[in-house]
């Protein structure tokens, strides 16, 4: 519907993990791969993980990778804490997790949760394309669909409607 890339995230052992991509006729030239596990400070897959599961499933991850990573998110802005937390509030907010231009320039995201019957976050859609072209808005095209598809994956699965909790 989109006419963008589009994967399928889940929570692994080691974090948000690519278990699915769909290229569209022209695909992005990008470093993703199924079994990619993504940041959860830096990607618009982690931070919609890190709003919607439990703080103590990702608390000591989050730490643990902005210690690691120098708080550098791929370009050179630095994130820390207080960003991090902002951007969570705003995923939160939106019911949506978005990056435009990191971590790989040139490339923007919006990912979408859906939900289980008590409302935890089960997986992530995510749709990317190039900053040029990509509608990155809250309410733009893109984000519509985004939301609308991933409120008929959580009906389907017998799950929430609902945002998060």
């Amino acid at each position: 519907k989109t006419g963008q890339s589009v994967a399928i995230a889940v929570w692994g052992s080691l974090g948000p993990t690519i278990v699915r991509l769909e290229e569209p006729i022209q695909p992005l030239h990008v470093n993703l791969r199924t079994g990619t596990v993504m940041s959860l400070a830096n990607t618009a897959t982690g931070r919609l993980f890190a709003a919607y599961m439990p703080a103590k499933v990702v608390e000591r991850m989050l730490g643990d990778e902005l210690a690691r990573f120098g708080h550098r998110t791929g370009q050179t802005a630095t994130i820390n804490k207080k960003t991090l937390e902002t951007f969570l509030a705003e995923t939160r907010k939106h019911g949506l997790s978005r990056t435009r231009g990191q971590p790989i320039p040139g490339i923007d995201a919006l990912c979408a949760p859906v939900f289980d019957s008590e409302g935890h976050i089960v997986l992530g859609i995510l749709v990317m394309g190039t900053s040029a072209t990509f509608d990155s808005n809250w309410d733009g095209a893109i984000a519509k669909a985004l939301r609308e598809c991933a409120r008929d994956v959580s009906r389907r699965i017998g799950g929430t409607e609902q945002v998060g909790k």
